[in-house]
Formats: C-alpha cells, sequence, structure tokens
C-alpha cells in the first residue's frame, strides 16, 4: 500500500510543450544574447562572459516573466554570489570546504534579499575553478550581467511589443 501511495505521488505530468513559435525565439535571443557578450569580450579586451550566463539564458529567453529573470534577481543574484565566491576564495583560500561555505553563503544571501538567481549560484565555484582577482566582481560579472540584461529587454521588446 505504501509503495502504491509513494508511486502516485511522485509521478509527475509533464509540462506543457511551448509553441514552436516560443522555442525559435528563445533559441534564436539566447543565441544572439551569448554571441554579442562574446564579441564584447573579443574585441574591448575585457572578459564579459561567464560560464553561468548560458543558464541564465535559458531563464532570460525560455522564462523571461519568472521572478528569477526579473532584473533585481539576474543582477543582485550574480553580483552577490561573485562578491560571496571572491571572499572565501580570498580570506578562506582555494580549499574544498570554503568553495563548499561559498555556495551555501551565496544561496542564503540570495534567499534573504530576495534576488535569487539560479545560475548565479554557480559563480562561487566557478571563482574557485578559475581563482581570479577583485576586478573579476566588475567584468565579467557586472558587466556581462547588465549586457544579457539590456541584450534580453531589447529583444523581448521587439519580439513582444510593449508590456
Amino acid at each position: 500500500m505504501l509503495r502504491k501511495q509513494f508511486v502516485k505521488t511522485t509521478a509527475a505530468a509533464l509540462p506543457p510543450r511551448p509553441p514552436l513559435r516560443q522555442v525559435c525565439l528563445a533559441w534564436f535571443g539566447s543565441c544572439l544574447a551569448i554571441m554579442a557578450i562574446a564579441l564584447l569580450s573579443r574585441y574591448s579586451g575585457q572578459p564579459w562572459i561567464l560560464g553561468s550566463f548560458g543558464a541564465s539564458c535559458v531563464l532570460l529567453f525560455g522564462f523571461p516573466d519568472a521572478v528569477f529573470s526579473q532584473t533585481r534577481n539576474l543582477i543582485g543574484g550574480h553580483l552577490l554570489s561573485s562578491a560571496i565566491g571572491l571572499a572565501f576564495l580570498k580570506f578562506a583560500g582555494p580549499d574544498w570546504w570554503a568553495m563548499a561555505l561559498a555556495v551555501s553563503t551565496a544561496l542564503a544571501a540570495m534567499l534573504l534579499t530576495r534576488t535569487v538567481h539560479p545560475p548565479a549560484g554557480s559563480n562561487p565555484v566557478i571563482i574557485f575553478l578559475t581563482q581570479p582577482d577583485w576586478p573579476f566582481l566588475w567584468f565579467p560579472t557586472l558587466g556581462g550581467a547588465l549586457a544579457l540584461f539590456a541584450l534580453s529587454r531589447c529583444y523581448l521588446l521587439l519580439t513582444r511589443g510593449k508590456r
């Protein structure tokens, strides 16, 4: 009886498939956004791109109306998580336990400040793997997040009109 009840409560229906137009727009928008910030990196000499920006594009272009896709969450979540990752790296050292504390602290901080952006949760891991210095907070974190925001909002304005 318990097994039968467990199977019933854990089986979830698949979410509805979005219309093909929406899929194509999300594909095209995310492609343009990553292409644009990659080109900004190439031609400006500044690193504008961060590994977690691919996942940010999933939210910004696939689920633009979701709470996690809003400006406050995108920019605040990335900035907060990167700042926490850098602080733990610089003050606790590049140890496995410091990385774990940085990720969990970033999560707690995003929850407390209502700036949760799930892709930003990987920023401390990226920081511990690459071991950058404090300017990482400005480029690629802030610069790239602002560029993604601007590109996604312009794209939504063009594809949806004013909302």
